[in-house]
Order: structure tokens, then C-alpha cells, then sequence
């Protein structure tokens, strides 16, 4: 059985600038690097794996690897782009340090169901945090949302625009 999410890894350009995002900025502990000089089918390397611990034990982690080419670009939110839930108080807070630091920040986005805002970190990614409505657990309810009959008819209507 599936318990839980440990780590999601990337890639980042640069270990240090990474993870002053990440730590000093968003206030994730940095808990763990691992240099590689060796992968597992033992081929030469130099890689930096880090880890940034969020509150429920989860982690986010990056690969800094200059000897594998990766195209680093601003990614678009429909693409790629990840979501750290925080409270209403926070979302606010860091909407303000955001603004307040002159970073690239959008929002407060009222999805409905959780409100949400925007930053680019140093590799281009999206990072959205997210603050759950009261309305929240009943919106993430598949027996209270139609989430198999919205996507059977997503399916149907791309089915009719191929024909």
C-alpha cells in the first residue's frame, strides 16, 4: 500500500540559489544533501541531490547535475507546476514578503475551493501555494463532485472533435 508522498525531485540549475528559495524564502528546512560520484549502473558523476522537509514529513528535493544536459525554461502553469498547501494567515504573509522582495508573484486566485498564489523559483518552476476553502473536503469528494462524470464527458467531446 501506498502510504504517502516522501519526495518529488527536479532538477535545478544551481544548488545554493536553489535552496535560498527554498529555505530562506518559502522557510522549508533544508534536511539532507547527497553528493554522487557514482551511479547505480556505475558510470562516473558528480551530482548534488538536496532535500527541503515540508510540515507533514514530506519532502521536496532537487538534482543538480551539470554533466546531464536539462533545458531549464519558465514553465507554464498548466505544464508543470507545485502546489504547497499553507494556511489563509501564510498565503497572505507570503504574498506580501513576495511583493515586498520584488519577486514575480500572482494571485490571490480564488479557485473556488482554495485560494491560491504564484512564484517562480530560480529554475522556472511554478510554485503555487494554496490555502483550502472551508468548502474544500466536500469539493475533493468524488461521490459529492462528479469527477468521473466530468472527465467521461471531457473524454466524449475530444472523441466528437477527432471525428
Amino acid at each position: 500500500m501506498i502510504k504517502g508522498l516522501h519526495h518529488n525531485a527536479y532538477r535545478c540549475r544551481d544548488s545554493e540559489e536553489t535552496r535560498r528559495f527554498y529555505e530562506d524564502f518559502l522557510g522549508l528546512r533544508f534536511a539532507h544533501a547527497l553528493r554522487i560520484h557514482e551511479s547505480m549502473t556505475g558510470r562516473r558523476t558528480d551530482v548534488l541531490h538536496t532535500f527541503y522537509e515540508m510540515g507533514d514529513g514530506s519532502y521536496l528535493a532537487f538534482f543538480e547535475a551539470p554533466d546531464r544536459p536539462f533545458d531549464f525554461k519558465d514553465q507554464h502553469d498548466y505544464d508543470l507546476h507545485i502546489a504547497l498547501e499553507v494556511d489563509a494567515g501564510t498565503l497572505q504573509r507570503m504574498l506580501d514578503k513576495g511583493r515586498g522582495e520584488g519577486r514575480e508573484v500572482r494571485g490571490i486566485s480564488d479557485h473556488r475551493f482554495i485560494r491560491s498564489i504564484y512564484f517562480r523559483d530560480p529554475n522556472g518552476y511554478v510554485i503555487e501555494l494554496t490555502a483550502k476553502m472551508p468548502n474544500h473536503d466536500r469539493a475533493m469528494d468524488p461521490a459529492a463532485n462528479d469527477a468521473a462524470a466530468i472527465l467521461d464527458s471531457w473524454q466524449k467531446d475530444k472523441a466528437q472533435e477527432k471525428a
